[in-house]
């Protein structure tokens, strides 16, 4: 249990780099166009197209707030208070919507895969992302049903 929470928090924050920055799926159209998006080039190519709420709410709703949940963990984890007071309830509020940008990726291959215009693959960045919320979770888990690592 004391290396279970340091070690799940550390690939967590791992595979949420990871998850971001790697290409999430491969979509090829007409056997002779194909891209290879990444989280963040999704957001940089909404933004740059002029779709800057739907830029903002990816960046926030994928990126920023899982980076801020990764962060608070962080400091919860090693910052000895009790176990009762590690995790405000807004912020268990907040870890309900961690799957769904994993959600509507799947959707995304789903409807490419179905329309007969695009097909659509998997990539290692899906995983990684997925890979993090589920290691989140885990350390969330962890923090409820144990003192922190550095606390005797």
């Amino acid at each position: 249990m004391r290396i279970a929470l340091p070690v799940s928090l550390f690939l967590a924050t791992l595979c949420f780099g990871l998850g971001v920055t790697l290409p999430l799926l491969r979509v090829d159209r007409l056997y002779f166009f194909s891209d290879e998006p990444s989280l963040v080039g999704m957001v940089n190519g909404l933004w740059t197209s002029g779709d800057f709420l739907l830029a903002t709410l990816v960046a926030l709703f994928s990126i920023a707030f899982p980076a801020a949940k990764l962060m608070l963990l962080s400091v919860w984890a090693y910052a000895g208070q009790s176990a009762h007071d590690r995790i405000p309830t807004w912020f268990r509020a907040l870890s309900n919507w961690s799957m769904l940008d994993v959600v509507l990726v799947a959707l995304v291959i789903f409807a490419a895969k179905t329309s007969g215009f695009a097909t659509a693959f998997t990539k290692p960045g899906l995983w990684f992302f997925t890979a993090s919320v589920a290691l989140t979770v885990a350390v969330s888990y962890l923090m409820k049903k144990g003192s922190p690592p550095n606390a005797d």
